[in-house]
């Protein structure tokens, strides 16, 4: 008999591998033999495979089956390779042609009675598939949204392994609804016509918006944080449709797709709750290594809310990722580096009972609790937070007004033309938002007025600013001047970044 031969794409974070998988059945004693370092669900991929094949009319050779997944030395994890199993070794045992498969990768899990389910990573599946020159692949109807992404491939959906083997024997592909492509240019999402007052604070929002800049909310339960925060996407410009693939793959990996359109382009917001583990917010894993909830963030927001009540060390897990951008993950099964852009917004009360605050509403904390309270946000994390803001309560005045808050469609227009002329400051730079500003381009052309670098260095000289927060400072400033019109950062657009970080605004 001839050797079964088709490709499957294994997966290490956003990057794949193109496997090449071979089936062999000789005689002997019968047996099932799996060679390429699979992981334990792929070995259980023998009792799927059998079932599925059985109970879709075909048999299961009864001699010496062996299937070897290429390259060996590349581990492979996952059910994703458990169609292209069952076709390569029909193929091997003659009951399939070769022909229409050469040059097709195979995704799908397949359940006992042969049905295809869908599986996580497609489409980084398929990217890495098309970046090795395969045209053409087969893949679960369930996903087919995700996979019809990758317009350059052929792409090819079943719902049952009963319909390639009609397809591969006769050329009858089951119809399939062509499914809209046009990527979706936004979502039903929250809007800041809905915050009532709180002006500091939704101008910090738009800030940090305009900028990228990362922000903390602190103030009593029911100001309204966390409306303000998950309303942040709302006044984010959509994304791109390049960011837009980026976020899908690693939402496809995750799994998150079930919960955001594959072909979204609002801004994706993520918010942990605060008991979350450190692998959960920065991704981990044994067998397999999944993004965390900082890259499902990605061109987005990452928001946790009461920021101080989180363990030990998760917060400051944050602080790397924060400068660079994006995420390594070792592990004993490998090395893997996800994206990590995100804006973090962090929200706390004042005190452990939430009540302080300087008109005195009844706070029984002592000054001892209150430190060590906030104390928990440590210095290194709140010196890459760009601006910090106390949210007061809202007043009655504010609660009883006829007049609603300032749209989200107004805010996002603002946030968008500044934007823009930050992009065509940068058009001969690597970076797009001023939160991105290398420190050498900061000092030297990107400064702002002279008397407003005075004003820098004097703070500096009085060891009320870090070099770090110095830098923040003057990127925050060009947000500010970008949002006033501004052709540099002023004096007073300098002050008004100074005062923004340090919680004075």
């Amino acid at each position: 008999m001839t050797i079964g031969r088709t490709q499957g794409v294994a997966l290490q974070g956003l990057l794949g591998s193109v496997i090449d998988i071979e089936c062999d059945i000789a005689d002997g004693i019968p047996m099932y033999s799996l060679l390429g370092l699979p992981d334990t669900s792929l070995q259980e991929s023998r009792d799927r495979v059998r079932a599925a094949l059985t109970n879709t009319g075909q048999k299961w050779p009864n001699k010496k089956t062996t299937v070897s997944l290429s390259p060996a030395w590349l581990p492979k994890s996952g059910p994703g390779f458990d169609v292209a199993i069952a076709i390569s070794i029909l193929i091997a045992n003659g009951v399939l042609p070769q022909g229409p498969l050469t040059g097709a990768v195979i995704l799908g899990e397949l359940s006992l009675d042969g049905g295809i389910r869908s599986v996580r990573g497609v489409l980084p599946s398929l990217i890495a598939a098309y970046k090795n020159g395969v045209m053409r692949a087969i893949v679960p109807r369930a996903n087919q949204a995700e996979a019809e992404l990758m317009e350059q491939m052929e792409i090819l959906t079943f719902e049952h392994l009963n319909e390639i083997y009609r397809w591969l024997i006769t050329g009858e592909y089951p119809f399939a609804e062509p499914l809209d492509l046009d990527v979706i240019e936004s979502g039903e999402s929250l809007d800041f016509a809905d915050v009532a007052g709180q002006a500091k604070a939704r101008f910090a929002a738009e800030v940090a918006a305009t900028g990228g800049h990362h922000l903390l909310l602190i103030g009593p339960p029911g100001a309204g944080k966390t409306m303000i925060a998950s309303r942040l996407p709302s006044i984010l410009p959509p994304l791109t449709v390049d960011e837009a693939l980026e976020v899908t793959a690693i939402h496809s990996i995750a799994g998150g797709l079930a919960q955001r359109s594959a072909m979204s382009r609002v801004a994706p917001i993520v918010a942990p709750h605060h008991s979350s583990s450190r692998a959960s917010i920065v991704g981990g894993g044994n067998r397999s290594i999944q993004p965390g909830a900082i890259s499902m963030a990605n061109r987005g927001v990452l928001f946790i809310d009461e920021a101080p009540e989180c363990a030990a060390g998760i917060l400051d897990s944050l602080r790397q990722p924060l400068e660079t951008g994006n995420i390594t993950i070792a592990r004993q099964v490998g090395s893997v580096t996800f994206p990590a852009q995100f804006l973090l917004v962090l929200a706390a009360n004042p005190c452990p009972c939430g009540k302080y605050s300087s008109r005195g509403l009844g706070c029984t904390c002592t000054s001892l609790q209150v430190r060590r309270y906030l104390g928990k946000l440590s210095g290194p994390l709140m010196d890459r937070i760009d601006i910090r803001v106390d949210v007061d309560p809202v007043g009655r005045i504010e609660l009883a007004s006829n007049n609603l808050g300032e749209p989200s469609d107004v805010i996002r227009q603002r946030v968008m033309n500044a934007r823009q002329r930050a992009a065509d400051r940068f058009k001969s730079d690597g970076w797009r938002l001023n939160s991105e500003i290398p420190a050498r381009a900061l000092r030297i052309e990107y400064r702002p007025e002279q008397q407003a670098m005075n004003f820098l260095h004097d703070e500096l000289d009085k060891e009320l600013l870090t070099a770090r927060g110095l830098h923040k400072v003057l990127r925050l400033s060009w947000t500010l001047a970008d949002l006033a019109e501004h052709a540099k950062p002023t004096l007073e657009d300098v002050q008004q970044a100074y005062s923004l970080r340090n919680g004075g605004y």
